[in-house]
């Protein structure tokens, strides 16, 4: 336990923020032990220091803090010194910087990117229409669509569409089983929506397959599996995607949210073109 790093995320948020950047700085970081203290809505001194008291208990502490009101933050900053704690600030600098740049004052309001203003809805009304599109759902309703994600079985279509959708893009997915897979009015229409084609190397699809029939208890489906088949499967994908001029990602050794930036790329240089 002495080895362990005690990581205090505190937030006067939900503390999402936090917990992301904390994803990237510990992914730098081979063969580390550490425990996640996440304090979410930490608004008062009161609160802070408890948080803090219970902090000092372990060598190995350090906090992380996002916290926009500047009183309680030098508060946090001030007392986490003074308990020689190491803590370091996520967004104090920048906002200050940002103030500055563009000659205004932060409104320091916690929560502030949750309001719940048209953006907000903008991206509760994509999940909604993702939700109701996924797995080929809805076809006749795809000019609605912002994207479009084509792909064989297990490319990580739906969880990739969900994420944007959570970036507010109203996103259909469509499995490509065969050459009738593809909604006529979007043969007709090969531009009636940015539309990207998700590939991937096909041994490795084989590995996600099985162990997608493993998780689901069900006896192993050969053609589903077998690799000369999804051989098959993959390069029909691709014949498809370069037929329509579809631009299309490997998402072998992507995370969803590399995936979904690279989507959003495409997609941006698709709306200059339209």
């Amino acid at each position: 336990m002495t080895d362990t790093y005690q990581i205090y995320l505190i937030s006067d948020s939900t503390g999402e923020t936090l917990d992301r950047i904390f994803t990237a700085i510990k992914a730098q970081f081979k063969n580390i032990d550490y425990k996640i203290h996440t304090c979410s809505f930490s608004r008062t001194e009161n609160q802070i220091y408890k948080i803090l008291s219970e902090a000092e208990q372990s060598t190995k502490s350090i906090i992380l803090y996002s916290i926009v009101d500047s009183n309680l933050a030098k508060y946090l900053a001030n007392t986490s010194s003074e308990k020689k704690i190491p803590c370091f600030g996520v967004l104090g600098d920048l906002i200050l910087s940002f103030s500055k740049l563009l000659n205004q004052k932060a409104s320091h309001e916690p929560s502030g990117q949750y309001a719940l203003n048209d953006e907000y809805y903008k991206r509760i009304a994509a999940i909604q229409f993702t939700m109701s599109h996924d797995d080929g759902n809805l076809v006749k309703e795809i000019n609605k669509a912002d994207i479009i994600l084509l792909g064989v079985s297990r490319t990580s279509k739906t969880p990739t569409s969900i994420y944007l959708a959570n970036k507010g893009f109203k996103t259909s997915n469509i499995p490509l089983i065969n050459k009738n897979s593809i909604p006529q009015s979007l043969k007709d229409n090969p531009k009636i929506a940015c539309v990207v084609g998700l590939n991937t190397e096909p041994e490795r699809l084989v590995d996600i397959r099985k162990n997608r029939m493993n998780s689901l208890k069900e006896s192993e489906n050969k053609s589903y599996t077998n690799l000369d088949t999804i051989k098959k499967e993959v390069e029909e994908a691709k014949n498809t995607f370069r037929k329509y001029k579809w631009p299309s990602i490997d998402v072998t050794r992507k995370s969803v949210e590399e995936t979904a930036a690279s989507i959003i790329k495409i997609y941006e240089i698709y709306k200059q073109n339209v």
